[in-house]
């Protein structure tokens, strides 16, 4: 049978903090039962002042690397998922590299790389980046999804600074035999909504000034309502499209992975799906969201507990700003 693209190797990293919901308590007015209740949440983890994010995505992507079996100079492009860059220009991916580079010795400065921008659907995108150019050239393709909205949370907004946490996710995506790999994909979305999720200044819209930062344009905003109900109806169809065009029924997936943006969310969509929660990949509890590397990261946990088996018909799904949505079917 003729190879396909799969992902053959995984790896997650999360800062050391963690932030619980009593010690957000301390913060800003709001109890444990009210955040559990909300969200589902019941910590999350912080990169401490100073500390660079890039580090979450090296070693993410060195365990991805490493879980495959391959060296980093095996790579041939690596694509980058997040909201917010490293840097503005040039973004997030060289600094992986490079320190991949740092820790393996290699030599190699010429592969490509870009950063993929689509809300926190961003790796189901990028997997699908990497799908299409898989044999184009492309062997081995180095996804990551990285994310410290940490550093653009406003900690005095009780509806939004519970929710996120900070985290890196990569796979590997490479060739794979005997029907295995990505098996359908259906990216979409909808721009009519753009506003629900945002951050206002920092674009070329909006360049940042005194005035942008004193206003608190610079975190993140969120439409909690609006939010809640689109992505419900957008992870359904989008799982419901993945699976017709890989000629699929749910009732054969073993195991569905949600963006973890919220434990109710989670909820309505099995609910709606009619799927048993036994085949539910739920992390968001010790976690939050942790956007682009939220799908990745319990890929990872259920990889290396064995919880996901080769064979196993494994769907990826979820939503984000812009608001795009996506699901991926994958034969493990």
């Amino acid at each position: 049978m003729a190879e396909r693209a799969g992902i053959i190797g995984v790896g997650a990293s999360v800062p050391e903090r963690v932030l619980t919901n009593h010690d957000l308590e301390q913060m800003v007015l709001t109890s444990d039962e009210w955040i559990t209740q909300r969200t589902g949440i019941k910590e999350r983890r912080i990169l401490r002042e100073g500390e660079d994010p890039a580090r979450l995505g090296i070693e993410a992507a060195g365990m991805a690397l490493a879980s495959a079996g391959i060296r980093p100079e095996e790579v041939e492009l690596v694509i980058t998922s997040s909201n917010v860059q490293i840097m503005p220009v040039p973004g997030s991916s060289p600094f992986i590299i490079e320190g991949l580079r740092d820790r393996k010795g290699t030599t190699d400065r010429h592969v490509p790389f870009f950063d993929l921008v689509a809300g926190c659907t961003g790796f189901i995108y990028a997997l699908e980046v990497a799908r299409c150019m898989f044999g184009g050239g492309y062997r081995h393709i180095l996804v990551v999804g990285l994310e410290s909205l940490s550093r653009f949370t406003n900690w005095q907004e009780r509806e939004t600074c519970v929710l996120f946490g900070d985290g890196a996710g990569a796979v590997v995506v490479g060739p794979v035999e005997g029907g295995r790999g990505i098996l359908a994909s259906h990216i979409a979305a909808d721009s009519t909504q753009w506003a629900l999720l945002r951050v206002e200044a920092g674009g070329t819209r909006t360049p940042a000034t005194a005035e942008t930062v004193a206003a608190g344009q610079h975190f993140l905003r969120m439409e909690g309502r609006g939010v809640f109900e689109e992505a419900v109806k957008m992870m359904e169809r989008a799982t419901l499209l993945a699976l017709e065009q890989a000629q699929l029924s749910k009732e054969e997936v073993a195991w569905f992975v949600p963006h973890q943006a919220n434990l109710r969310i989670i909820k309505a969509f099995a609910a709606r799906l009619h799927l048993p929660w036994t085949k539910v990949l739920v992390n968001i509890d010790r976690y939050g969201n942790t956007s682009t590397a939220s799908i990745p990261l319990a890929l990872a946990e259920a990889a290396q507990d064995n919880r996901l088996r080769k064979g196993d018909l494994v769907v990826l799904v979820g939503f984000g700003a812009g608001v795009t949505y996506g699901a991926t079917v994958i034969r493990w």
